[in-house]
């Protein structure tokens, strides 16, 4: 079976998330129900930018690799090829940490 490739549209970024804390800091193992969602991830396709009203495209200012945070209700989760990612706004980006 062909790998699905996903291209965002726009100011859209493809985003999969890193994997969730399975410990907490004094040791004791989480179960999947009590895990929260990582709010980081790294950054896998980028659209084009957004449309200006001058015709232009403005330039994203996160790119493929990036490993980014974002906001916790910011983007629509989607499944390609039995892996978990989220397509957002550059918008919903608060930061790319380095």
């Amino acid at each position: 079976m062909a790998k699905m490739k996903i291209r965002p549209l726009g100011d859209k970024v493809l985003v999969k998330r890193l994997e969730a804390e399975q410990k907490t800091a004094g040791g004791i193992v989480l179960p999947d129900t009590a895990r929260e969602k990582p709010r980081r991830g790294i950054v896998e396709a980028v659209g084009d930018g957004k449309m200006l009203d001058s015709g232009e495209r403005g330039t994203l200012q996160v790119k493929k690799g990036d490993e980014v945070l974002f906001s916790s209700y910011g983007g629509t989760e989607v499944k390609i090829d039995g892996v978990e990612y989220l397509i957002m706004s550059e918008e919903d980006i608060l930061a790319v940490v380095s």
